[in-house]
């Protein structure tokens, strides 16, 4: 059966018209006139016989057919909507591939992921965790955040986060029978090593304390596993702050000593130069560096 239906460009006039109670307004949305906007109406007023504004002094007003066109009309143009938009094939989604230290991984980034999907919902990350040093030239990879001084070739790094080594343990067993109110009474606690015994060697000299034995304890070669073994009361560490900080603040560690050394390492983001400013990339490191800012001071960027 033949429709016979008003012209299109005449119900989107009409609609847009009624919708905004303005054909200036309307003409705008509809990138036309003005005049062109009243000339569609009146033709479809034309068409129909019956008059669908009330025309006031710079205001325009639906009369009751117009009122009762209206529903009408915007929803025909919404099924219309709704049908073609299910035709089109979907966005691809976008990926950012992301390697991060594993321990600065599950301690600090991780952590943060909620916020980063709330800012940027059409990017998804595919995290890569890994202690090596990775060719971002030659594998599928994007970024990454590295720990380091930030002197790579061919590579742009924007420092994140500097670093601090502090001595830390449970609350349970700085504040046990064995106590630890001085450095000396490390003699009597397990170290925990990051690695390897050099840190407390160098630790334990600067300090002046005799007869801790700097090479006893337990070494990680996994700094977020160093943490946790503190927080298990298992012994005292020489930690990275930035990966005790959620349990200092929890209070499941303490800070001994009021002891605190920069390291000789930062945090880095890290991606090959000609790719530094692509969209994502750049998204990405723009993110990282405010969630860094949030509990730090403003930091000079350095390459």
């Amino acid at each position: 059966m033949r429709r016979k239906l008003p012209p299109l460009n005449a119900l989107r006039a009409f609609e847009a018209a009624a919708r905004l109670l303005s054909f200036t307004r309307a003409a705008a949305e509809l990138h036309v006139t003005q005049a062109a906007v009243s000339h569609q109406v009146r033709a479809l007023e034309s068409a129909l016989g019956t008059v669908l504004f009330v025309r006031l002094h710079r205001a325009l007003r639906l009369t009751p057919d117009g009122a009762r066109y209206l529903p009408a009309v915007r929803d025909a143009f919404d099924r219309l909507d709704a049908a073609t938009e299910s035709l089109r094939p979907a966005p691809r989604r976008r990926r950012l591939a992301v390697s991060v230290v594993p321990s600065f991984g599950s301690r600090w980034l991780v952590p943060r992921l909620g916020d980063f999907r709330a800012r940027h919902r059409d990017l998804d990350l595919v995290i890569h965790s890994s202690a090596q040093l990775v060719d971002l030239a030659r594998e599928p990879l994007d970024v990454a955040i590295r720990f380091g001084k930030g002197a790579w070739p061919g590579l742009r790094a924007d420092l994140l986060l500097d670093e601090q080594i502090v001595c830390v343990a449970s609350t349970s067993l700085a504040g046990g029978k064995r106590a630890l109110s001085r450095p000396s009474d490390l003699r009597r606690h397990t170290l925990l090593h990051d690695e390897s015994t050099d840190a407390w060697r160098g630790w334990l000299a600067a300090a002046g304390v005799r007869g801790v034995d700097p090479e006893r304890g337990i070494v990680f070669s996994d700094s977020a596993q160093l943490v946790q073994a503190a927080v298990a009361g298992q012994g005292v560490a020489l930690a990275r702050r930035r990966l005790a900080d959620v349990d200092l603040r929890a209070r499941r560690l303490v800070r001994l000593f009021a002891s605190a050394a920069r390291a000789e390492f930062a945090y880095w983001i890290v991606a090959l130069a000609e790719r530094a400013d692509e969209p994502d990339i750049r998204a990405f490191r723009t993110w990282a560096m405010r969630q860094a800012r949030r509990r730090e001071p403003a930091s000079r960027r350095r390459r």
